[in-house]
């Protein structure tokens, strides 16, 4: 018994180390803030486009989609804007930095350094293409941005929570000082040194290279990176392993949240964008699109496990839970069924919940790359029940809803036969313990 080092235990080790990574972490605590926000735009966006035009026409239309317009401006134009403060102050709050909103305007004002002096810009009566300085787009600002923000925020909150422990660098002012004007002078000197750093930094790439480090962030990182995450190939492969650690008991955002959610965001937010401005959307996977298809009732798709359970399971045990379990169900929150079935290290039930949302994504993603169903053009929340997170996501397509439907009964009949034997495993151990 002394001997726990068996391959299940050491990866489990490892993959509860990477979940409380310091980084990994903050980057889900920082999206957990900006997420309502996101949201919100999705509203905007389905009501400036759906609602608005079954009611108005015209010129009032067109007044009252300023609404949703100037919603979308202070949401997804601002992404990169909102994403950098909150990955400062959650990063330096999570390693014990007494100074995180000073981390969180470090974040800010390092970003705003690196973006590009001058700007292309067109004209809005002449159409004229011209070089603008003294401005920022939300371009560089919004969603297409959002990758050099996290990069950014990271970097920039961890060189100024370094300089700012070395005690020669504090001005301490003593007793008697309000505290927000001591915390000021204690960071004054590590703030100067960090914008410094990146002033420099982007003085180098602006006069030599002729570039800026938002640019070379988005070729050389963030477009590679989410070329590869968000292929149908790489969602699969990446959602398939993240469940399989929930099997283990390891919440399967400890991958998600930090390699495929703020990418997937990304598109979501270019399909936003884009839907808004009349525009067909780009992508077809963004996390609405997989919430929808491939983690219907939550994580490993158990609306279709609880279901077949109604329907087809055998002990009263398997009935009590799913009956528990069924009311969080509806709203995708699902740990009563993972951990109360058990899913958790439950052999034959790992295996469905693991291959059902990689069927449900390849299958919706086939139906949306044939034209079958519209692409997920608004963010809905996760906790949407599904029918109608399918039909909104779209935009109010039906057919999606069939989408869906198809997949929820096809996964009845795929947890079917992984039940069975679930079920015989657990009268065996049943019996035996009475023996």
């Amino acid at each position: 018994m002394k001997n726990k080092n068996s391959f299940t235990d050491r990866f489990t080790m490892f993959a509860v180390k990477l979940g409380n990574q310091v980084h990994l972490r903050s980057l889900r605590d920082a999206f957990a803030v900006i997420i309502p926000f996101f949201i919100l735009a999705g509203l905007a966006v389905l009501i400036n486009n759906v609602v608005f035009p079954w009611l108005f026409t015209g010129d009032t239309l067109e007044k009252l989609k300023v609404w949703g317009n100037v919603i979308t401006n202070g949401t997804l134009n601002l992404a990169s804007l909102l994403v950098a403060p909150m990955i400062g102050y959650s990063l330096s709050k999570n390693k014990g930095f007494k100074n995180p909103l000073a981390a969180a305007a470090i974040s800010i004002g390092s970003l705003i350094i690196m973006m590009p002096i001058s700007i292309p810009m067109t004209a809005v009566e002449s159409g004229e293409s011209m070089l603008v300085s003294g401005g920022l787009t939300y371009g560089n600002l919004g969603t297409s941005g959002m990758f050099s923000g996290i990069i950014i925020g990271l970097l920039a909150t961890e060189i100024f929570v370094r300089i700012s422990g070395v005690k020669r660098l504090q001005i301490n002012l003593g007793e008697g000082v309000p505290p927000a004007v001591s915390k000021s002078f204690t960071v004054m000197l590590p703030t100067m040194i960090t914008l410094s750093l990146f002033g420099i930094i982007s003085a180098i790439l602006l006069t030599i290279f002729d570039t800026n480090l938002i640019d070379l962030i988005t070729t050389l990182i963030q477009e590679p990176l989410r070329a590869i995450n968000t292929s149908l190939i790489g969602t699969v492969i990446i959602y398939s392993f993240s469940n399989f650690l929930f099997t283990i008991g390891i919440h399967q955002t400890v991958v998600n949240g930090a390699i495929l959610d703020p990418l997937t965001l990304q598109n979501m937010n270019e399909n936003m964008l884009a839907f808004n401005g009349g525009e067909e959307a780009p992508n077809i996977i963004t996390n609405s699109f997989v919430s929808s298809f491939g983690m219907i009732g939550g994580t490993g798709s158990t609306i279709a496990l609880m279901l077949a359970i109604f329907l087809f399971a055998k002990l009263k045990s398997s009935k009590d839970v799913a009956s528990i379990s069924f009311a969080p169900g509806v709203f995708n929150i699902n740990e009563p069924i993972i951990f109360g079935y058990p899913i958790v290290f439950n052999l034959p039930m790992m295996i469905p919940f693991v291959l059902l949302p990689a069927l449900g994504i390849i299958f919706a993603y086939f139906c949306t790359a044939l034209g079958f169903i519209n692409r997920s053009v608004i963010m809905v929340p996760w906790t949407t029940p599904p029918l109608m997170n399918a039909y909104l996501t779209t935009a109010g397509d039906w057919r999606a809803v069939i989408v869906q439907l198809i997949i929820i009964v096809f996964g009845v009949f795929l947890y079917l036969p992984f039940i069975k034997v679930s079920e015989r495993v657990s009268k065996a151990q049943a019996d035996a313990e009475e023996v």
